[in-house]
């Protein structure tokens, strides 16, 4: 009481004729209660000093441990209309089974014999490359003839040019013959016209000499027209050879550039051959992918584009399967502070959805229902929903996981840390701290690390 009043009622009440105050006031059950006190106290001590062992826990879900193995959607890689379907929801398919086919929707990939049409252009397009083939073999035999012609042509003006020159010469010579003959008729013919005068020669001698003067100088002029003409011939004699030079080497460069555009012809026709083989293989696969199948074994989950006669875009997604051969992991998410204490090959427990278990957090071993697994992912960023994803896989010196979970179900999961006293994580919680930050007793590799007990 707080005495407050001036009326003080255990001065005027007396407790003692109270049954009550006599049960609790007497010593045998004082007694009782002070020893239940006492080891409760020491009940209470020694369960904080027992081993608590740290974890980091987690939710997530049942997943596979390799990416193939996981649900998938199977899609038509074109588009198309659904004209019948093989299976049904919950069958289970072989790798290449036809799940369902598919008809062409696009103007252009209608036709029945697209794939023939194809070939009969491939076809005559090669026989436009045979006959550019020929061609160009024409058109350099007719180069090569035009060469040799060449060579004869020129083998013609070089003889004549060497007659010419010979020609010349002896002409040469024939005039500076003809410049003695007239250097001695000129003498002659003024000794005589001397003599004449002094009367040792008759007149008609004179006479006779003054006509071949005239004759030798007749020749003369003769000489020398036949030496222009020789000159002259060797003048045209070169022309021709320049002429028939610049005639072939025309000729020979349009018949080169005939043949350049023959090839290039060829070359296009090759190149359209080539883009048809193209067309054709890219119809054929086209007209293969009207028959979805299955790619891998697997059980059809659902239908996604269901009936008959519905049209769908490329990359649909049509039906989902799953695979019949996958292994199990879990999926599970931990806090970015909880990040620095997760180590690949770190033991966890799981406790699966659906399964029953009674789990203790600080003390793995005494619980129940719960298995084993080791840590062999850990995600470099950051989730959307905030966090680091974490992939478990079985434990194999555990118990091995349930036979019918199934992918997708749900799953908490504890990674086992270190083993401190229960009065330091309850110091711990009280202050908000992370568990304590500890590195594997083999820190350099991930393949084997020693079990937290």
């Amino acid at each position: 009481m707080l005495n407050i009043s001036n009326n003080q009622l255990n001065k005027k009440v007396s407790l003692e004729r109270y049954s009550a105050y006599k049960k609790v006031h007497t010593s045998k059950y004082n007694q009782y209660f002070n020893r239940f006190l006492g080891v409760f106290a020491i009940i209470l001590i020694i369960i904080l000093f027992l081993p608590w062992t740290q974890n980091v826990s987690g939710n997530g879900f049942v997943t596979t441990l390799s990416p193939s193995q996981r649900p998938q959607t199977i899609q038509s890689p074109i588009p198309g209309r659904i004209e019948q379907w093989y299976v049904k929801e919950g069958d289970y398919v072989k790798k290449g089974d036809t799940i369902l086919h598919i008809s062409e929707i696009k103007n252009e990939y209608q036709d029945p014999l697209l794939v023939e049409r194809t070939n009969e252009q491939r076809q005559a397009k090669s026989r436009s490359v045979t006959s550019y083939q020929g061609k160009i073999k024409a058109l350099k035999n007719q180069a090569s003839a035009l060469i040799s012609e060449r060579k004869l042509k020129l083998s013609q003006a070089e003889n004549k040019l060497k007659q010419s020159l010979f020609k010349v010469k002896s002409d040469s010579i024939d005039l500076k013959a003809a410049k003695t003959n007239l250097n001695i008729a000129e003498r002659q013919y003024s000794r005589t016209v001397t003599l004449q005068k002094e009367g040792l020669k008759a007149m008609t001698d004179v006479e006779e000499k003054r006509l071949k003067l005239q004759e030798t100088q007749a020749k003369l002029i003769s000489q020398e027209n036949k030496l222009l003409a020789s000159q002259n011939n060797v003048i045209n004699a070169r022309l021709e050879m320049n002429r028939i030079t610049a005639e072939y080497s025309n000729k020979i460069a349009k018949a080169r550039s005939d043949r350049f555009t023959a090839e290039s012809s060829q070359y296009e026709a090759e190149a359209q051959v080539s883009k048809l083989d193209n067309q054709s293989s890219n119809y054929k696969i086209r007209n293969a992918m009207y028959y979805i199948t299955a790619p891998q074994n697997g059980h059809i989950n659902k239908a996604i584009k269901g009936g008959l006669g519905e049209t769908f875009k490329e990359g649909e997604q049509l039906v989902g399967i799953m695979p019949a051969n996958y292994d199990l992991a879990v999926e599970t998410y931990v806090a970015p502070i909880d990040l620095p204490l997760i180590h690949l090959g770190e033991h966890v427990r799981v406790q699966f959805d659906g399964w029953p278990a009674i789990f203790f957090s600080g003390w793995p071993n005494a619980s129940f229902g719960t298995y084993g697994g080791k840590v062999v992912a850990i995600e470099r960023f950051i989730s959307d929903n905030g966090k680091f994803r974490i992939l478990i896989a079985p434990d194999a010196n555990e118990n091995n996981w349930p036979e019918n979970i199934r992918v997708g179900s749900g799953a908490y999961t504890i990674a086992l840390l270190e083993d401190v006293p229960i009065w330091y994580e309850m110091w711990r919680q009280l202050n908000g701290f992370p568990p304590n930050y500890y590195k594997p007793k083999n820190e350099n590799t991930t393949k084997k690390i020693s079990p937290k007990k």
